[in-house]
């Protein structure tokens, strides 16, 4: 379960540092790639974010995507690649985000 669930768009882009790069951590769980996601914000909308966190996937160095795939390898891969770790990435961000407003806090 993400503890950053449904937060928006706008909370994340103005999250604390360290709490942005745990939520984006959460997604992949690779620190190098969570930092540099952290650190191209602020995203005008979520399609932004998204190819953002497909592109810094495919810079991965093997070690790191190594490790990436270690870290969500619980979910149905179907192969070990960076196209299975994308797909598995984006649907985490989705549900970090929820909808394009976010869930109101309480």
């Amino acid at each position: 379960m993400l503890m950053h669930r449904g937060i928006g768009l706008d909370r994340f882009n103005s999250l604390p540092r360290t709490r942005a790069v745990h939520a984006m951590y959460t997604c992949c769980g690779n620190v190098t790639w969570a930092t540099r996601i952290v650190e191209a914000r602020p995203f005008a909308d979520h399609d932004a974010l998204l190819n953002a966190a497909d592109l810094e996937l495919l810079q991965l160095s093997q070690t790191d995507l190594d490790r990436a795939l270690a870290a969500v390898g619980h979910e149905h891969l179907g192969a070990h690649t960076v196209t299975e770790l994308t797909k598995v990435t984006r649907d985490r961000i989705e549900r970090m985000l929820g909808p394009e407003e976010g869930y109101p806090e309480y």
